[in-house]
Parts: C-alpha cells; sequence; structure tokens
C-alpha cells in the first residue's frame, strides 16, 4: 500500500506541477475566481526544509512550493499539500513547515522577505475532522482566555475536493475544472470541456479512483495517435479510455479500479493489523458502506 501511495502522491503533484493548474487552483480556492496568481508569474520553490529532530537535522518535505514574482522579487510563496487522509496534527505540521521558511529568511538564507501561504488539498471521501485553528486543537487545555491573546493564531485551509460545492467548482479554469466535476458527479460525469493536459489528467483521475497502473498512458495515447497537442473533450478521451476501457479490452475502467483498490487495501489492512472492517475503513478515509459497494463491483 506504501508504494501505491507513493505513486499517487507523485500523480498529484505532477498534475499539480503545471502552471496555469497551479495558478488556478489558487485564485478559485482562496481568492473566489480572481486572477490574483498569473501562471507566467509562479516559478517552483524548494519543497524542502529543515528542523531539529531529537539529535539531528531532519528534513520534511512539501508536495508543492511556487514563488510568485513580481519584478523580480518574491511577492508571497505558495505552499500546497496533497492528502489523501485526515490528520489530525495537520495544523503542527504547518506551522513547521512555515516556521522553517520563516527561518531561512531571517537567517538570510533567501534574498527576500515575503508571507508564505499554505492550504491542503484534501482528497480523501470522508470529512476533515482536524482543528482548523490552535485554539480547537488545545481545547481540552485549561488555557485562561487572557492567554489567547498572545497565542499567535495559525490557521488551517482544507478544501475537500471530493466535496467542493458547484459554486466553487464553477470558478476553476483549468482541467482541474474536470477533476473536481468528475469527483463530484461520479462515472457519469460529461463535459464538452476541451482537455490541456491529457496524460496527466488521465493519471490524476485514475490515481484518485483508484487504478494502480497509470504508467502506461502515454503509451496508450500514442497507440492511439493522441497528441497532447490535439484539440479533444472530456466525453472524447473518456469514451475511448475510460468507458471502453484500454484498447487491449480489458475491463478496468476508473470505477472497477477504484473499486478493486479500495477492497485490497481495506482487507490489506485488517489482516496486517488485526484490526475490524469499521477501524480499516476509518483508517483509509472511507466508509463501510462504501466498501461494501466496491466489493459488489469487483
Amino acid at each position: 500500500m506504501a508504494g501505491n501511495r507513493e505513486k499517487k502522491d507523485t500523480v498529484e503533484k505532477e498534475f499539480l506541477g503545471f502552471p496555469d493548474i497551479a495558478a488556478d487552483t489558487i485564485n478559485a480556492l482562496l481568492y473566489q475566481g480572481k486572477e490574483v496568481a498569473q501562471a507566467k508569474m509562479l516559478w517552483p520553490g524548494p519543497t524542502e526544509t529543515l528542523y531539529q529532530g531529537r539529535e539531528k537535522l531532519r528534513s520534511q518535505y512539501e508536495d508543492l512550493c511556487r514563488y510568485e514574482l513580481t519584478e523580480g522579487e518574491v511577492r508571497v510563496m505558495y505552499l500546497i499539500a496533497n492528502q489523501s487522509r485526515r490528520d489530525g496534527k495537520m495544523l503542527l505540521r504547518k506551522a513547521g513547515y512555515i516556521g522553517g521558511i520563516y527561518r531561512e529568511q531571517y537567517g538570510r538564507k533567501m534574498k527576500d522577505s515575503f508571507p508564505v501561504i499554505e492550504f491542503v488539498l484534501y482528497w480523501g471521501e470522508t470529512a476533515w475532522k482536524g482543528s482548523h485553528d490552535l485554539k480547537t486543537f488545545f481545547r481540552r487545555k485549561k488555557i485562561p482566555e487572557e492567554t489567547w491573546g498572545y497565542v499567535d493564531q495559525i490557521q488551517l485551509h482544507v478544501f475537500e475536493m471530493r466535496h467542493l460545492p458547484e459554486e466553487i467548482r464553477a470558478l476553476f479554469q483549468s482541467d482541474m475544472r474536470i477533476v473536481v466535476d468528475f469527483l463530484a458527479q461520479g462515472a457519469d460525469y460529461r463535459s464538452d470541456r476541451k482537455i490541456k493536459h491529457k496524460a496527466a489528467l488521465l493519471k490524476m483521475l485514475g490515481a484518485l479512483s483508484g487504478q494502480r497502473d497509470t504508467d502506461d498512458i502515454e503509451k496508450w495515447m500514442e497507440e492511439q495517435e493522441i497528441r497532447e497537442e490535439d484539440e479533444i473533450t472530456v466525453c472524447e478521451l473518456f469514451d475511448q479510455y475510460v468507458r471502453q476501457g484500454k484498447k487491449e479490452g480489458k475491463a478496468e475502467g476508473i470505477e472497477y479500479g477504484r473499486a478493486r483498490q479500495l477492497v485490497t487495501d481495506i482487507e490489506s489492512l485488517m489482516k496486517s493489523f488485526q484490526v475490524s472492517l469499521e477501524r480499516a475503513c476509518e483508517g483509509l478515509g472511507t466508509t463501510v458502506s462504501r466498501y461494501e459497494e466496491a466489493r459488489k463491483l469487483i
């Protein structure tokens, strides 16, 4: 399962790595669709920062980092984290990421000083239950109200990508619109939107749907004589790849791949850690009913 998660993480990073998709995601989720971030102004930044471990410095990695340059200077840095599972301590993790970058600015390891914005794209099926601010995170501590006035209120900005309301999905202009609409509407999703990043989109949808093997998509496109520069709509591409299956005639569309992967992961978790079905489903960010539906499909 670790290998599958690693491959899924790689696919998500590749998809978000396109400047137009990164800028579109920032604008749709943070700025209500207003073009504040521009693709041509976004430049890759370091995804690694250091923190002091028990005995030595350790590395910590963010999924995506983008500098926004204005007149040759960094105006802001965006950090994007992809999460497939709920993480109750994600707020503290964010503090470590951002603190590491500000420390580097303080230590003059960076030329400019600039604000850092981090937000989380949560791809899990069940609702995110982690705390979004420090006061909520430490709610069990008996801390006087007067003390909170001196506690820095770090905010965790989480967007549940499978459950975005329609008015938010409509703000996306890039291929990310296809992803969020597909996740919201399921296998019945159809659209005449033109696809820009065809291979990356198919990999992204496959990874989010539970397909293990997305490495042969470029080969499949070559066999179908589909080029990245060709104009092709969602329906046209889906009819060839998702709904009809691959050229070899395999009946492994996105829905089948999702069901098979979900069942395999849950049953492996139950067997390896001797946990109940309910606990395994909770650990993987899904539900028992979803597991039972997946079992029927395979």
